[in-house]
């Protein structure tokens, strides 16, 4: 079992980062200190429950900045890098901001890992989408397939695996690699498949759903998720690649149906729209590997998470409401006093 003390999360306030910066609070003893530049779907007020807890930090800043970033290597001894533009749709409109975050931003992490010769551990969170697109025949992902990303997002997330792989073999710096299928769960940002559907579905909104609806995802709560990154941190050989999925494929048609009879809707609400470009038809992963050297697998079925998370934005209703309209803004302002911090 390996010994961290102090973790640097960055992208912490972001839907996966926020739930395993919390997972970690209370699985371990480390002190966390969380960077995030706080851009559209990074969120203060997803971690306002545990913002005075005296093992936890909030720094504000970007992980391309490499004075800001140098600087919190000195502290940490371990690094989980959750930072990314993440959603598919943006990055097809505008890709350049995906190359700055995800691909130059890691390598600053990796320099300053590197360089402050404290950093024990560098673990990179990346996404079955690397893979590219699989035929419904076609077994799923392993950690051996080659990288084929369709989408600017993706290509840019392959980018930074790789960057991370040159690092681990020219410099030596201990890194891994998780790669996960698609999370679902508490504080996911509203533009995303599930809470999208949710949201519309609750307040009898048209459920858009694009093409025909049978593009495939494996699915996985985001607990689980959280709770296969700390096997790895624990538990990973360094240097590997671990897929962290739910196994667990639907059809994005079948997820939405699933919603509208949990909430005893119509599925009259469903309306299909016209495909967005380079649409991968399916991700499905092989968790063989994280099963047989971590002992890790998911626990939470796609029924029982998606109730519990289809509950918990019906009793967070002001949480998305101020992210809707923008006012989650004024909540920086009036409980983390934004607009006197400087980033660095």
């Amino acid at each position: 079992m390996r010994d961290f003390s102090r973790v640097l999360v960055t992208g912490g306030c972001g839907f996966i980062g926020s739930n395993f910066i919390r997972f970690i609070l209370k699985e371990t003893d480390w002190e966390i200190i969380n960077l995030d530049a706080l851009t559209y779907a990074g969120n203060l007020e997803n971690l306002a429950d545990i913002a005075d807890n005296p093992r936890y930090r909030f720094v504000w800043g970007r992980i391309e900045d490499s004075s800001l970033v140098n600087q919190l290597m000195q502290e940490v001894d371990l690094v989980v890098n959750f930072a990314a533009e993440s959603h598919v749709d943006r990055s097809i409109h505008s890709a350049i901001p995906f190359i700055r975050t995800n691909v130059e931003g890691t390598q600053v992490l990796l320099d300053g890992a590197r360089l402050s010769k404290r950093v024990k551990l560098f673990l990179h969170i990346s996404t079955d989408e690397v893979y590219g697109s699989l035929k419904e025949d076609e077994p799923p992902f392993n950690e051996q397939n080659p990288l084929k990303p369709n989408s600017p997002y993706s290509a840019s997330k392959a980018a930074s695996d790789m960057l991370v792989r040159a690092c681990f073999k020219t410099h030596g710096l201990p890194c891994i690699i998780t790669r996960c299928s698609n999370n679902y769960g508490p504080y996911q940002f509203p533009e995303k498949l599930i809470p999208l559907m949710i949201l519309n579905a609750l307040d009898e909104k048209p459920l858009p759903i694009y093409g025909d609806g049978l593009n495939i995802r494996d699915w996985i709560y985001v607990l689980d998720h959280c709770s296969g990154i700390l096997s790895v941190i624990e538990k990973g050989e360094i240097g590997s690649i671990y897929n962290l999925g739910g196994e667990c494929e639907k059809t994005n048609l079948d997820v939405v149906k699933t919603i509208l009879n949990i909430l005893g809707k119509s599925e009259s609400l469903i309306q299909f729209v016209k495909d967005r470009p380079g649409h991968d038809r399916r991700y499905a992963m092989d968790i063989s590997l994280a099963k047989r050297e971590l002992n890790w697998s998911p626990k939470v079925s796609f029924e029982k998470g998606l109730e519990d998370t289809i509950d918990w934005y019906i009793k967070n209703k002001k949480w998305w409401q101020r992210i809707r309209s923008g006012q989650y803004l004024k909540f920086y302002e009036q409980h983390y006093n934004m607009l006197g911090l400087k980033e660095k």
